[in-house]
């Protein structure tokens, strides 16, 4: 007996779909099959007019699209520019660069990447292994790839989309060639990101993609994505957990909302619509000489970034205004070290001049919303979300500074007000399965998801075990959640607990001492299966873990540097040490 007729892998359709048509197409009928081919042709016609001789079918052309991603908007970037390709008798494959065989890329003819740039200057953590490794002499030649760069930044940032840079000079120099020019992006990325897609589809499609049409069928009814819309939420807890003797204030933060809660999971985010400080902004308006104007200090408040002082501001207030020693300051290379430590009202304050409503609106970007994640279970709050913001105040050029979501959240917020948020899910920091062991380290407000990590294990009745990591300043007025954690500790649903408090001691104590303490139990809960995660800052802690860890290794195994350091890539490889950083 025959088989069933499949689908080509040629046909212009990625591998789930061609999956999906051949779970319809296969087991049916032939008077099945030649209704579908009466409706399709039905379509063809209604989009074309008069039928025409169809020319023959040519196997859509492959192209890969290789992201690398911290916040998920590289990712979806992605999926716009494989929808979009899949229009143009492309057929794209999608890899996230922390799964990236270095070894696959000489046989890859058409490749477009899309990077964002982390903290100063950094590849998204996950990114970091096959972006050293393409940087190093062990890179193969590319010779025969066509490529195409899409940076994603932040010109707050002084190495700005320095990532997606030294990615297109590097596909260059292994001999790859550019068919699309580079675009970087900054926070408002979504204009000329789509403008370069668009564009950069249409260079890597073949000739004749314009003459054939692609009818797009979903025979699947997929399950509705979770709500990305902006929501109002109403403020139901506001509580400041650190001591009043404590220099810290950290704010936790309960929302409810006008029905369900977002459909969260744990290890994702709520992004917090700020505003900035009236004060601050009326001190702007007074140094502008436009204190009169009540519709832009409006507009400065709600939404304008006031703040971030960027090469970018300073060259855009020098076009704007002419103003002799601001171009100076670029003209002699100084601009980039003025900036450090300062804001917009510095510059405005340092070299005043006669300004328009529209000069204040040029050298600001629109205001962007501030991520935090959430520190709780939806299983076990019912239908509301919690946050935990640390209050940044500090103070540099003799001027305090605050920053602006997290004073807009403990100055201003109040219990019944109401707040701006939208869900930012991260699927790359998930719990594993319940029966797995997990290991946490989050100081300070790093804690944060890992209280739904163990909110969620507990309303599940997870048989792994959970060890956390947690640090701080004081543990009399700074241990975050202490209640929480010895709940969780009585009742089984955190299996221990190691604390560093660093203002306690003689010599200053972080978690990374107490991962040193601890290392033969963390080999042997790593041996065992136990996923590591880590979250909080980026800048040192991040780093000073992951090199723990390697020392860690090397010591409890015997093994040399090299040798630990490849056993913490195979963690990351196997996804299995996981970061949420900022």
């Amino acid at each position: 007996m025959a088989g069933h007729p499949t689908i080509p892998k040629t046909a212009p359709f990625g591998d789930e779909e061609i999956a999906l048509l051949n779970r319809v197409v296969g087991p049916a009928t032939a008077t099945q099959r030649a209704w579908l081919a009466g409706f399709l042709a039905g379509l063809e016609s209604a989009a074309g007019g008069a039928a025409q001789t169809a020319a023959p079918a040519r196997p859509a052309e492959p192209i890969t699209v290789l992201y690398a991603s911290e916040s998920g908007n590289c990712e979806r970037l992605a999926n716009d520019f494989a929808k979009a390709a899949r229009k143009n008798a492309l057929k794209p494959t999608l890899i996230d660069m922390a799964d990236l065989d270095l070894a696959t890329l000489p046989a890859i003819k058409r490749l477009v990447v899309i990077a964002a740039t982390w903290g100063e200057g950094d590849p998204p953590a996950r990114a970091v292994r096959a972006f050293n490794e393409l940087m190093s002499d062990r890179a193969p030649r590319l010779e025969g790839v066509e490529f195409g760069v899409l940076a994603l930044g932040d010109t707050a940032y002084v190495e700005f989309c320095a990532i997606g840079k030294k990615l297109d000079e590097r596909l260059g120099k292994l001999g790859a060639r550019r068919v699309a020019d580079r675009v970087d992006c900054d926070l408002d990325f979504a204009e000329p990101a789509g403008k370069w897609i668009a564009e950069t589809v249409k260079t890597f499609a073949p000739a004749d993609a314009a003459n054939s049409k692609v009818i797009e069928v979903d025979f699947t009814k997929p399950a509705a994505p979770p709500n990305l819309d902006i929501v109002e939420a109403e403020i139901t807890e506001h509580l400041n957990l650190n001591s009043s003797r404590s220099d810290k204030e950290t704010i936790h933060l309960a929302l409810s909302f006008d029905g369900a809660a977002p459909a969260y999971e744990p290890g994702d985010s709520l992004d917090v619509y700020a505003e900035n400080d009236p004060a601050y902004v009326d001190e702007l308006l007074k140094l502008a000489g436009l204190s009169a104007d009540d519709k832009l200090r409006n507009d400065l408040i709600k939404s304008r970034d006031v703040t971030t002082l960027s090469l970018k501001t300073i060259e855009t207030y020098a076009a704007q205004t002419g103003h002799q020693y601001v171009k100076a300051l670029i003209a002699d290379g100084q601009a980039k070290e003025w900036i450090a430590g300062r804001q917009l009202i510095d510059l405005i304050a340092t070299f005043p001049i006669a300004l328009t409503a529209d000069h204040l609106r040029a050298v600001t970007r629109p205001l962007a919303p501030r991520a935090y994640s959430i520190a709780s279970s939806r299983r076990e709050v019912g239908d509301e979300a919690h946050l935990l913001v640390s209050a940044v105040r500090y103070e540099t050029h003799r001027r305090a500074r605050k920053g602006v979501a997290s004073n807009f959240i403990a100055e201003r917020l109040k219990k019944g007000g109401r707040v701006r948020v939208k869900l930012r899910p991260n699927r790359h920091f998930a719990l594993p399965a319940p029966d797995r062991d997990i290991i946490m380290v989050g100081p300070g407000t790093g804690v944060a998801p890992f209280r739904a990590f163990v909110q969620e294990r507990r309303a599940t009745g997870a048989t792994g075990r959970s060890w956390l990591f947690f640090g701080d300043r004081q543990f009399t007025h700074d241990f975050l959640y202490q209640l929480d954690w010895q709940e969780a500790l009585k009742d089984g649903a955190l299996t221990r607990m190691d604390v560093a408090f660093s203002r306690d001691t003689p010599e200053k104590v972080y978690v990374q001492h107490k991962m040193w303490e601890q290392r033969r139990g963390l080999i042997e809960w790593l041996d065992g299966g136990a996923t590591f995660y880590v979250c909080g800052d980026a800048k040192s802690m991040a780093k000073d873990v992951r090199a723990t860890l390697v020392h860690v290794y090397a010591d409890v195994k015997g093994i040399a540097p090299e040798t630990a350091e490849q056993a913490v890539a195979a963690l990351e490889r196997d996804k299995r040490y996981l970061t949420d950083t900022y």
